[in-house]
């Protein structure tokens, strides 16, 4: 999908680190002009340097996407100094690592504001521009965890259940005023980002993914496929796929498996860095942190589970024809042996 200049446009909110920076690499690198929205200065200056390096257009902006009018003015801008938005990311969330009692109510409100009120201004501002051409394609980044809550993110999983539910609802709306605007989610497994070195901590030990662990660039190529193909939901990740299934049959042994093992799994010993928290300033404001986090060892740089929902179409192709292929080999030896008996 193009603008009405044949150019491929892309808004990436959380653009800088994680996620958000590996897809504006990808989306650069299949020639996409992208404007970054992140809070960082350091790191917005790198995510753009990046665009320009795979010779197209970057547009940094810093925005707190907790801002709806401040959005709304950066799509303004995007629109202005770019042309016509036909992607728009929503990638920006904050976290923590915390038992809920522990957690105050301003930091339970930042956590939603970014997390949940971040997707849902980004959407609202992509689709006031994109419903009057009616075109374009939003990507909602959700999680495993939209699904499935873990203990000691309590305000991040209500956050991405909060997405979920607000997604769907206005997927149903495009659908009753029969637009061509596509609006779809992706749901994530743990990752190897910034995100365990910058989140607010109120552990003993050092925080991290659940595992397994993928790296960002998985879901980027996740992102960017939806972008081309757009469909209302992906998962990436066969961990995510497990939970997500598990969770619709067993949720109470779920409740206490990971009542018993939930906590110490989002925990390590090994020494790793760590910046003051980012829900009020940036962790990448003074230094860029870029995409991968301090778990590089530990993670995955492939999953079967996103090849296989890349290609479901040829695959599930194969396996039709493989089996239409063998109902015809038994037919036909069926039908020689019973000529064969007659005879």
């Amino acid at each position: 999908m193009t603008s009405e200049t044949g150019r491929k446009i892309a808004v990436v909110t959380g653009g800088t680190a994680g996620v958000g920076r590996a897809t504006v690499r990808e989306l650069a690198g299949q020639g996409y002009d992208v404007a970054v929205l992140a809070r960082g200065s350091a790191g917005l200056e790198a995510a753009a340097a990046e665009v320009r390096e795979a010779g197209v257009r970057a547009l940094p902006l810093a925005v707190d996407v907790a801002d709806y009018a401040a959005v709304r003015q950066a799509a303004d801008r995007v629109e202005t100094e770019l042309g016509p938005i036909t992607h728009w990311v929503n990638v920006a969330f904050s976290g923590s690592l915390a038992f809920s009692w522990d957690t105050d109510m301003e930091q339970w409100r930042r956590m939603t504001d970014v997390t949940y009120y971040g997707q849902v201004h980004g959407t609202l501002a992509a689709l006031e521009r994109m419903r009057p051409r009616d075109r374009g394609v939003i990507i909602n980044v959700g999680s495993a965890m939209a699904y499935r809550s873990i203990p000691l993110q309590a305000p991040y999983c209500a956050a991405k259940h909060a997405v979920k539910g607000f997604t769907e609802s206005v997927m149903c709306e495009l659908v009753h005023e029969q637009s061509h605007v596509r609006l779809c989610m992706v749901q994530l497994p743990g990752l190897n980002t910034p995100q365990f070195n910058w989140n607010l901590a109120k552990v003993r030990r050092h925080p991290m993914p659940v595992p397994p662990i993928f790296q960002p660039e998985v879901p980027a190529r996740a992102i960017a496929f939806l972008a081309e193909h757009p469909r209302r939901e992906m998962w990436v990740g066969l961990s995510a796929a497990g939970v997500i299934l598990a969770e619709r049959v067993a949720p109470r042994l779920l409740d206490i498996y990971l009542g018993r093992t939930g906590v110490s799994s989002q925990q390590t010993s090994e020494d790793a860095p760590r910046l003051d928290p980012n829900l009020d300033e940036p962790g990448d404001a003074r230094e860029d942190q870029g995409a991968h986090g301090a778990f590089d060892s530990k993670a995955h740089a492939h999953d079967p589970q996103l090849a296989l929902s890349m290609h479901r179409r040829p695959i599930l192709a194969g396996l039709t024809g493989a089996a239409v292929l063998g109902a015809a080999a038994m037919a036909w030896t069926r039908s020689r042996h019973l000529g064969q008996t007659g005879a």
